[in-house]
């Protein structure tokens, strides 16, 4: 039987996708500084089409999906809780068994068992730090969980530090395991502050 990987630093870890988020962010703000900018430096060369002009809905749209997905879709500070709160265990295996493109990241749906387990519950799990690429390490052995599975938790990619927020796939599902639960168990949940839903995707009446 192989021993787990050394557990990672929580500490790192949280900074490693703090800084990749931070990084989404300024990208983001850059690419509309220069859709708004657009017309102006068009107007300067003489180009007076009405092109340039669209430009700057393209901008707002950028900024609206940015604030959006920071508003509804931070993970990071539930993260932090998550992991000052519960301790890390290995899980051997990490089975994804889809990933669907949503505003507020890409969701990918996840089993996280121990060798010889059965019946783990299908995770929604969606980068921290607003990344939206599968980590090709993740599957190639184990991964680090941190949380109660009937209400989520933290999943650690060994090695690459990439870290994913987990909740229910189906949260209806655990609804009594979670009423039934004692009082301590129940208690860690709400320090964590995953007692209850985080993530939901918002209804937009737009066609992406």
């Amino acid at each position: 039987m192989h021993s787990p990987p050394t557990a990672p630093d929580i500490t790192r870890v949280l900074q490693h996708n703090r800084t990749q988020l931070y990084w989404h962010i300024a990208v983001r703000l850059a690419l509309a500084a220069a859709l708004f900018a657009v017309p102006y430096v068009a107007h300067l060369a003489g180009y007076d089409a009405a092109l340039p002009a669209f430009c700057v809905p393209a901008a707002l749209f950028v900024l609206i999906f940015l604030m959006l997905r920071l508003g509804r879709g931070s993970r990071l500070k539930v993260c932090a809780k998550v992991l000052h709160t519960y301790p890390l265990e290995y899980r051997t295996r990490v089975v994804r068994k889809s990933s669907q493109w949503m505003y507020l990241g890409t969701v990918h749906t996840v089993r996280l068992t121990l060798r010889g387990q059965h019946g783990a519950p299908s995770l929604r799990a969606l980068n921290a730090s607003t990344v939206r690429r599968w980590p090709k390490k993740a599957e190639e052995g184990g991964a680090w969980f941190a949380g109660d599975p009937a209400f989520g938790g933290v999943m650690i990619v060994p090695g690459s530090n990439d870290m994913f927020f987990v909740q229910p796939a189906k949260w209806d599902q655990y609804e009594r395991e979670r009423a039934e639960a004692g009082p301590q168990r129940r208690a860690l949940a709400e320090q964590a502050g995953i007692s209850g839903l985080l993530e939901k995707e918002p209804k937009i009446g737009l066609g992406v």
